[in-house]
C-alpha cells in the first residue's frame, strides 16, 4: 500500500531548532520523529512512501535514503529550485499542492492512500480507519481525536452530522463557540480521484484549500474520531512536553533508550561521571559521550543530549539540553538548549552569543581557552530561568 508523508514545512514554530534540523527529523530522546511514522506505515503495510521535501531536503534525504535499512521503499518530491552555486531552494506548495506535484510527475496514487503530517508521534490503528474510510465509501476521510472541550482553541476543530459526513471547520475556536472537540490531527485517507480537484503547479493546502472545496461540493468526505495517542510537537512547547512525556513514560510506543544504571536514570555508553558526586534525580536521559562534573546536579524530567559538558555547580531541572551543549555553573529550569539559544517552555527565546551569555553555554568543541568571560565574573550560579523577551 501507498502512502505520503508531509515533510516540506520550514518548521517556523520549531525554530530555532528547525535553523538547521529540518522538523521531521527533530528527535525524540535521539530518534527523528518522521522515523516513528514510518515505523508504523510499516507495521499496516504501507511500505511505498512519499516524501515531499523542501526546506533543508537534503537532511531529510540523507537520513532516510531509499527506506531500505527501515523495511520500505522511500522516495523524495521536491519543492524549489537550485540556485546558480547549485544549493537548493525551498519553495512549498502546500500539502494539497505537493500531493498533486507527485500524481503529475507519474500516477503514483493508484488506489486508496493516507497522507500524514510529519510532527507528531502516533499510534493509530492505519489498517482500521482505512478499513473504515473504505466502507463509507468515502473519497476523503479526516481521523479526528476529542480532546477536553478547554483545549479546542489550540485546535482546528471538525464539525460532522450524525453519520460523520463534514459539514464545516472551524480554526482555533474560542471554548463557547466550539462546535465539536473532535479536532483534526494531520492524518488522512484518500481516494486518487481526490487529486482532480487540486491544481496544478500552484500553492494549495489540504486543510485551508482542498477541504472547503469538498464541503462546498457536497463530496463524501468524512471524520473517523479514533481513541489513540497522538504527541504533536508543532511548537517549541509541543516538543518540550513531548520530551517531558516520553521520560515520563507516558508515550508508550517510545521506550527510553540506553541503560538503566540508576532508577529512572538512562544513559547511553561512555558516560564520564562519579555517581556517588552527582545529585541526578529521575526521569533522566543521559546521551554517550557526555561528561559531568562532581556537584552537577540534574533534576528530571531532563534530557542531556550525546557529548555534553555538565560543570560542577550547574543545575538542569526539567529541561531539554542538546547535544555537543557545555553548561558552566548556572541554574536552568523549564529550558531547552539548542545550540547558542536558550528558549523557555512557552517558546521565548535568547541568543547566548549576542547576550554576550555564551561562557555559561556554549558548543563543547569549542576550546575553553577560547570562551571569553566577560570582565565582570557572577559570583555562584548565574540565574537564567527569566528570558529576555526583548
Amino acid at each position: 500500500m501507498k502512502a505520503m508523508i508531509l515533510a516540506a514545512g520550514k518548521g517556523t514554530r520549531v525554530r530555532p531548532i528547525t535553523y538547521t534540523i529540518p522538523k521531521p527529523l527533530i528527535p525524540i530522546l535521539h530518534k527523528p520523529v518522521m522515523e516513528f511514522l514510518v515505523d508504523l506505515l510499516k507495521q499496516h503495510d504501507f511500505t511505498e512512501i512519499m516524501v515531499n521535501v523542501s526546506h533543508l531536503a537534503k537532511e531529510i534525504e540523507s537520513y532516510f535514503h531509499d527506506g531500505q535499512r527501515f523495511g520500505v521503499q522511500i522516495a523524495y518530491s521536491f519543492e524549489g529550485t537550485i540556485r546558480e552555486n547549485g544549493e537548493l531552494e525551498g519553495q512549498a506548495l502546500g500539502s494539497a499542492g505537493g500531493m498533486r506535484r507527485i500524481q503529475d510527475f507519474y500516477p503514483f496514487f493508484d488506489d486508496t492512500f493516507v497522507v500524514l503530517c510529519g510532527d507528531a508521534l502516533i499510534d493509530l490503528d492505519l489498517t482500521a480507519a482505512v478499513k473504515w474510510h473504505r466502507e463509507k465509501g468515502a473519497l476523503a476521510t479526516i481521523v479526528t481525536k476529542s480532546v477536553p472541550r478547554d483545549e479546542v482553541s489550540s485546535y482546528g476543530v471538525v464539525v460532522t452530522d450524525e453519520n460523520g459526513r463534514v459539514q464545516a471547520f472551524q480554526e482555533k475556536p474560542s471554548v463557547e463557540e466550539a462546535l465539536s472537540t473532535n479536532i483534526n490531527t494531520g492524518i488522512y485517507i484518500f481516494e486518487p480521484e481526490v487529486l482532480n480537484y487540486i491544481p496544478s503547479g500552484q500553492e494549495y493546502d489540504i486543510g485551508g484549500d482542498l477541504f472547503p472545496k469538498l464541503v462546498e461540493m457536497g463530496a463524501p468526505f468524512y471524520a473517523i474520531p479514533m481513541d489513540f495517542q497522538w504527541v504533536d510537537i508543532g511548537k517549541v512547547p509541543d516538543y518540550w512536553q513531548a520530551i517531558r512525556s516520553v521520560l515520563m513514560g507516558e508515550v508508550k510506543n517510545v521506550p527510553i533508550p540506553g541503560t538503566e544504571v540508576l532508577p529512572g536514570v538512562f544513559t547511553g555508553i561512555n558516560v564520564a561521571v562519579n555517581w556517588d558526586k552527582v545529585d541526578i534525580t529521575g526521569p533522566v536521559y543521559i546521551g554517550g559521550m557526555t561528561k559531568i562534573e562532581d556537584g552537577a546536579k540534574i533534576t528530571g524530567p531532563a534530557m542531556i543530549g550525546r557529548n555534553c559538558h555538565i560543570c560542577s555547580g550547574a543545575h538542569i531541572n526539567n529541561s531539554v539540553i542538546f547535544e555537543y551543549s557545555r553548561i558552566a555553573d548556572i541554574e536552568l529550569t523549564d529550558k531547552l538548549v539548542f545550540g547558542r539559544y536558550c528558549v523557555d517552555k512557552d517558546g521565548a527565546t535568547i541568543d547566548v552569543q549576542a547576550a554576550s551569555l555564551d561562557w555559561l553555554i556554549t558548543d563543547t568543541r569549542k576550546p575553553i581557552e577560547n570562551i571569553k568571560h566577560p570582565a565582570m565574573v557572577f559570583a555562584g550560579s548565574f540565574n537564567v530561568n527569566h528570558l529576555d523577551r526583548s
